[in-house]
């Protein structure tokens, strides 16, 4: 029997998997303009789909990004606990998850890689358990609960992250050696749980940690790339994302799983991790930053039969288009009177409508509105450099000191200002940021569609930015 069951039966529910990774450039990917690592999966997949050049993530680092694909909204907008906003989003039990929005529909749920959701580095090394995966929706974790750390390579002075097994600790500090298998790990975890589920409906979060630092490639991939290690470890990814395919098709899923490869924002490019990061290119900017690098990530969706082979398109899409996207065909729904940034695209990636539902798109860094993007232009409002009350992130934050406007059509890599020239669409774009201001909020004001499940008072990071602005000579 095929996976759409015999003849007379009703249609097998879709199968979904999210092939995620971390902090992989725009330009990273041979089939997006990489002309130094071989990413040969990657471009079938983009022969055999569709290839999305304007696609973004909910904000431009780790934490935040992934809490948008889980919950189909920008972070800002999303509730954590003790209403508090914190760099790296932690998402309070009240929202609701992707997969506990598929488990209405009877599917079983994994997440193979990393969560990052459940808070920073804790001293115990115990996260709360209803933070954790398996409080948030999914059957099954095999993975990290953190990020993989900060410095190029594992040194034992450095931080090293753990692996787990649902709430069981495997490995308490993953060393250089497990860090260089993990990819490895991971796909043979992935390709068990797609075969122990064959008959059944799935949602695979597969979310690698590469090419987060410190990058590890194992012995068959490592030297193999003209992109250096970090091209190791990008044709190591690549692999990985063949072995998927080629099992899908092994156990005759092929035609009903919808796959999504994408990263979770830009390349961390950082002179302290010189020779370890990727490259954005044509896009201006990296992680952390609201210039198209950091948001803007490569995209391919793969579903024979329902997504035609062989296109690109340049309309505006996000991760938060994942959660509803994917309710609709499971025949489930977000939950009812709740705020979803993310629209159903499915209308649009199966053809049956020639426009994305957004026109809009909202550059969040941290809870500061940076720019706004309407079908080719975009906005970008002035801003101090390295303000203090961004902690951590600040580093990364460049002046504007006046409004900018960027033809993304015809400049993508954001080099020629043309407010001048445009002041109506200036003055519509405002328009469109204050919109955003006023609903999901910004640094300094709370909007009015952000959620808060707690009696606290509502996001103590206001104060710190006030308290940053007072201290600042007038």
């Amino acid at each position: 029997m095929s996976a759409s069951g015999s003849s007379g039966s009703p249609p097998r529910r879709p199968n979904f998997i999210v092939f995620f990774t971390d902090d992989q450039g725009y330009n990273d990917v041979g089939c997006f303009g990489s002309d130094a690592i071989r990413t040969p999966n990657f471009d079938r997949m983009a022969e055999e789909g569709l290839m999305l050049t304007s696609f973004y993530v909910g904000s431009p680092v780790c934490g935040p990004s992934r809490a948008a694909l889980m919950t189909g909204c920008y972070p800002l907008r999303v509730a954590e606990p003790g209403n508090e906003k914190n760099l790296h989003t932690i998402v309070h039990t009240e929202e609701t998850m992707l997969p506990e929005v598929l488990k209405q529909a009877d599917y079983t749920t994994a997440l193979i890689g990393k969560w990052h959701l459940a808070g920073g580095l804790r001293k115990d090394g115990k996260y709360p358990t209803e933070l954790m995966p398996n409080g948030q929706g999914f059957d099954y974790f095999y993975g990290t609960p953190l990020h993989n750390g900060t410095t190029p390579t594992v040194t034992k002075k450095s931080f090293q992250v753990q692996v787990m097994r649902d709430s069981e600790v495997l490995t308490d500090r993953l060393d250089q050696a497990g860090m260089d298998n993990l990819t490895q790990d991971y796909t043979k975890e992935a390709l068990q749980f797609i075969s122990a589920n064959r008959d059944k409906p799935f949602l695979l979060y597969l979310a690698q940690n590469m090419p987060h630092v410190p990058l590890g490639a194992s012995e068959g991939f490592r030297g193999r790339s003209k992109g250096g290690l970090y091209g190791d470890v990008i044709e190591e990814l690549d692999w990985s994302l063949g072995q998927v395919l080629s099992t899908l098709k092994q156990l005759d899923l092929d035609d009903n799983t919808f796959v999504i490869f994408t990263s979770d924002n830009g390349p961390w490019i950082e002179a302290k991790l010189e020779g370890y990061y990727g490259s954005a290119d044509p896009l201006r900017g990296s992680k952390m930053k609201s210039w198209e690098g950091g948001p803007r990530v490569p995209c391919i969706m793969r579903w024979p039969g329902r997504i035609a082979p062989g296109q690109v398109s340049d309309e505006i899409l996000t991760t938060m288009d994942i959660l509803p996207t994917f309710a609709r065909l499971a025949g489930t729904a977000p939950t009812a009177n709740r705020i979803i940034d993310g629209k159903d695209i499915y209308p649009f990636i199966s053809g049956q409508r020639g426009k994305s539902p957004h026109s809009e798109y909202y550059y969040y860094c941290y809870t500061h509105l940076q720019a706004v993007r309407n079908d080719r232009w975009k906005l970008v409002l002035p801003r101090e450099a390295k303000p203090k009350w961004m902690g951590w992130w600040a580093r990364h934050i460049d002046e504007v000191s006046e409004v900018q406007l960027y033809d993304l059509k015809n400049d993508i890599s954001e080099t020629t200002n043309v407010a001048g020239k445009h002041p109506a669409i200036v003055k519509r774009l405002m328009a469109l940021s204050e919109k955003a201001r006023t609903d999901i909020g910004d640094c300094d004001r709370i909007g009015k569609g952000a959620r808060f499940f707690d009696p606290e008072p509502k996001r103590p990071d206001i104060q710190r930015y006030k308290s940053s602005l007072a201290k600042k000579p007038q």
